[in-house]
């Protein structure tokens, strides 16, 4: 794979993970496992089948998680910190830098990348809750896991096409969570 298309599938799986961290890292182990990635070798344990099946039991956790009212919100708040991460970890298990210092500004890169889309995640969560009492946050949450799992696979298939819609997402998310900011600092 050439630079441009591990930067594309790179960063269309940070903006995955900035929906469902746990589940686009568990699905890019599963890649890994089956050689449909190859990571660099510092991160090779994403081949590892004791990492894919816990990235796996987390991933499912998750999903079932972010249905119910109100552990969803606090898996939400938690995630603050674990989206950027498995963004971090899913640019440094796809992209092949000649330096260290390169990998880690795109692993930074990645993990603003997630925490952005995280936060108009949360934005449109919130809006969700406060309009209908919660009892949609259920259907939200499984229009995030089939964006999420398409997301992933359209990534490892056309990785700069799935940037391109990732770049799209992701501005609509962002550009949501500002709004939702100003909106609660006018009040």
């Amino acid at each position: 794979m050439d630079a441009a298309s591990q930067y594309a599938l790179a960063y269309s799986l940070t903006t995955a993970a900035g929906v469902r961290a746990v589940l686009a890292l568990a699905l890019v182990a599963v890649a890994t496992h089956l050689g449909l990635l190859h990571p660099p070798s510092s991160f090779s344990w994403l081949a590892s089948p004791i990492a894919m099946w816990i990235l796996i039991a987390v991933g499912m956790a998750e999903l079932l998680g972010d249905k119910i009212p109100v552990l969803d919100h606090a898996m939400h708040v938690l995630q603050i910190a674990i989206k950027p991460a498995a963004a971090a970890i899913i640019v440094g298990g796809t992209v092949h830098v000649q330096s260290n210092e390169m990998l880690i500004f795109l692993m930074v890169v990645g993990a603003l990348n997630a925490l952005g889309v995280h936060a108009g995640v949360m934005t449109v969560r919130g809006a969700s809750t406060v309009t209908t009492g919660g009892l949609a946050n259920p259907a939200v949450s499984a229009a995030e896991d089939v964006g999420t799992v398409c997301t992933v696979i359209l990534a490892f298939v056309a990785p700069v096409v799935a940037a391109m819609l990732a770049i799209c997402v992701a501005a609509v998310l962002i550009n949501s969570a500002v709004r939702g900011m100003r909106r609660v600092t006018r009040a």
